[in-house]
């Protein structure tokens, strides 16, 4: 590992607005802020929103200036990509946002019932060989079951036709209530300034002339139905899918 990088993990550690608890080094269901983020680590009482698989944190940063009256919580495993997000949130001073190092499969471990307002999946790995890693798939719907608030608002935006295609499959058999969905987002209506925020890796989707897909969703308290479809698999192969590194 490079010094640049050792320079970086150590400034991290420094910033109180991150918390890193990987799936080694956290213990089953004893996590301290959990339930308790508003009041021990916001010090507010307005509405969390999490994005999950954050990256670089471009998103929960640009969301969290955009809507100074709501905390956002980027989650990502790759500390040397959450650096970005971290240290530009820093340099802003924004006190709404926080990120969260941590493996996603654990989620349910970091936040209690009815805890989180709305989920954001920005640009998440299709997972194309197995559905249970999907983090639109069923077996994750149930996770955050268990700390969305009822009626709470799943956000997909993907470059992903597979992706977008399983999803939507699985929100439409499931009967969950469509709030907006497009298949080419910059040519559609729904657009708006929340949805033009763009990631660096959107950036680079954009200009091999993949359209963005959009899905947001109402994610209900029933049994689920997992869809059986064949699905095309993409053909390209997406940036930063396995890039990037971890501590």
């Amino acid at each position: 590992m490079s010094k640049n990088k050792l320079a970086k993990f150590d400034e991290m550690e420094t910033f109180e607005h991150v918390v890193q608890a990987p799936y080694n080094k956290i213990k089953q269901d004893n996590f301290y802020l959990r339930g308790n983020w508003a009041k021990d680590f916001f010090k507010n009482d307005n509405p969390i929103i999490l994005e999950l698989g954050c990256g670089k944190g471009e998103y929960s940063v640009a969301l969290a200036e955009q809507n100074p009256n709501l905390n956002y919580v980027g989650v990502d495993i790759k500390g040397a990509r959450l650096y970005n997000g971290a240290k530009l949130s820093f340099e802003k001073g924004l006190n709404n946002v926080g990120f969260l190092r941590t493996n996603i499969e654990i989620i349910g471990q970091f936040f209690g019932e009815d805890e989180i307002a709305e989920i954001w999946l920005t640009f998440p790995d299709p997972q194309m060989k197995k559905t249970s890693k999907r983090l639109t798939s069923t077996t994750f719907m149930k996770r955050y079951k268990s700390f969305l608030k009822k009626n709470g608002i799943i956000h997909l935006k993907t470059d992903s036709n597979f992706q977008f295609t399983y999803t939507h499959s699985m929100v439409h058999l499931n009967k969950f209530e469509v709030l907006a969905e497009t298949d080419n987002l910059y040519e559609s209506e729904i657009l708006n300034e929340t949805l033009q925020i763009k990631t660096f890796y959107e950036k680079q989707w954009l200009s091999r002339g993949i359209t963005i897909k959009y899905l947001a969703f109402i994610l209900k308290d029933k049994e689920l139905t997992e869809p059986e479809i064949k699905i095309e698999k993409d053909e390209y192969r997406s940036y930063g899918r396995s890039a990037g590194g971890s501590i």
